[in-house]
């Protein structure tokens, strides 16, 4: 089973229990809660028996995963339940209660921080210890501490939950984002729609090249424009340079680097062929079969989903990461840099002078 909580910006606390109840057995501790007062300290436990407790189980994370969906992710990996995939999660490891004020008012304290069953919590951004503006830090390496999953693998808190194996969400390019921004994908898959009364599967369906070519004659025809971040600070160039007095003397070049970039972006379509097939392609797939549609048209470029089947048809790949074999015996440690440990070792010295 691959449970997806990619973007999973979280949810209600209980259940994110009832669901990683699923997969482990009753009595299993999952997450707790503690405070600086001791009635704010809850544990919660599986409290029914789970639906399987022996199915492979993979859980795909990336950086919007947050919350609820942490705890769910973070209990997993603890308990050794499953295999984690994907990104670094975001973070957030903070209870808060909101207080009635007067005028209708409330107040958000924070009371607790979630801990997952190993004991580690996983909020990333320390609140106590600010800057002298006021902006908020992540948890230094010096304070990030280990702990142990089930299986005696080495987990690390402070720093949100750290896959068993790291998959980078690919960037698309920003001529891709304004196509969707401006509704030309959107509005091409409406156009498509009319034309053509079935299409294969969406697992299977592909945009063909006369297709594609007609996709880019449609642009075309819309007039789509966008300006790339070169353009901006070419932009922000030419200002300055004019402030400063330099500009005359660099028009010439000024305007021959601007001619190449405007002539570099009319072949962006071309360019970024693949990735803006994989939004048509979705896209299209969602005005047939809806959003089940769009979402199994994805899969063929998911490079998470991927890496998930990969290790789910390899058994002895997916007991090698639960049982802590070889890499997988270390989860996410923390490698400090050379300036944090010049910083060490100076406090080191100080306290030995001491």
């Amino acid at each position: 089973m691959v449970l997806d909580l990619r973007g999973n910006g979280g949810g209600i606390l209980q259940e994110a229990v009832k669901i990683v109840n699923l997969f482990v057995p009753k009595g299993t501790l999952i997450v707790s809660q503690k405070g600086k007062i001791k009635s704010n300290n809850t544990e919660y436990y599986a409290t029914a028996s789970p639906v399987d407790a022996e199915i492979p189980l993979v859980v795909l994370v990336d950086n919007g995963s947050a919350s609820a969906s942490e705890i769910v992710a973070g209990a997993i990996q603890d308990t050794d339940r499953g295999v984690i995939i994907g990104e670094r999660t975001f973070g957030k490891g903070l209870v808060q209660q909101t207080l009635s004020l007067a005028y209708n008012s409330l107040l958000k304290v924070t009371i607790a921080k979630y801990y997952t069953p190993s004991g580690r919590c996983i909020q990333s951004l320390d609140y106590s210890n600010r800057k002298d503006d006021g902006s908020v830090v992540k948890v230094a390496d010096s304070l990030i501490t280990e702990f142990k999953t089930k299986n005696k693998r080495s987990i690390y808190d402070g720093s949100g939950i750290y896959p068993d194996i790291s998959v980078a969400t690919p960037e698309f390019h920003l001529v891709s984002f304004q196509l969707m921004q401006q509704y030309h994908i959107f509005n091409f898959a409406t156009e498509f729609r009319s034309k053509y009364n079935q299409i294969a599967p969406a697992k299977e369906f592909t945009l063909n090249d006369e297709q594609y070519n007609a996709f880019v004659t449609f642009v075309e025809q819309a007039k789509f424009d966008f300006t790339s971040k070169s353009e901006d600070k070419l932009l922000e160039l030419e200002k300055v340079s004019k402030k400063e007095k330099y500009y005359n003397n660099v028009s010439t070049d000024y305007e021959k680097l601007k001619a190449k970039i405007a002539a570099k972006k009319k072949n962006d379509l071309l360019v970024f062929k693949n990735e803006i097939k994989q939004l048509l392609e979705s896209e299209i797939a969602c005005r047939y079969y809806y959003q089940d549609g769009r979402t199994e048209a994805s899969f063929k470029y998911d490079d998470e989903i991927k890496e998930a089947q990969k290790i789910l048809q390899t058994p002895e790949a997916y007991l090698a990461i639960v049982n802590g074999e070889g890499k997988y015996k270390v989860i996410g440690k923390p490698e400090k840099d050379s300036t944090q440990q010049v910083a060490q070792k100076e406090e080191e010295t100080e306290d030995e002078d001491e």
